[in-house]
């Protein structure tokens, strides 16, 4: 696997899972819709561990940007 994803793009998903936690252990969101977003947000704090979303990859995206070498 090799990383896709910027350190802004792994803040971002990660936010967004503690977020999507809250609102479902507050109780904000109830039923199917809360088992959707813990799954969503799950997905969200593994693809910004790795570094990698396997979406990126046929969509031929990457947010890492450029490296020095590169420009």
């Amino acid at each position: 696997m090799k990383k896709n994803m910027g350190a802004v793009d792994r803040t971002l998903r990660t936010l967004l899972a503690v977020i999507l936690a809250i609102l479902v252990l507050a109780g904000v969101v109830k039923g199917t819709l809360a088992y959707i977003l813990v799954v969503v947000a799950i997905v969200f704090l593994a693809t910004s561990l790795f570094g990698f979303c396997p979406l990126y990859v046929p969509l031929g995206i990457t947010t890492l940007g450029r490296k020095k070498s590169e420009q």
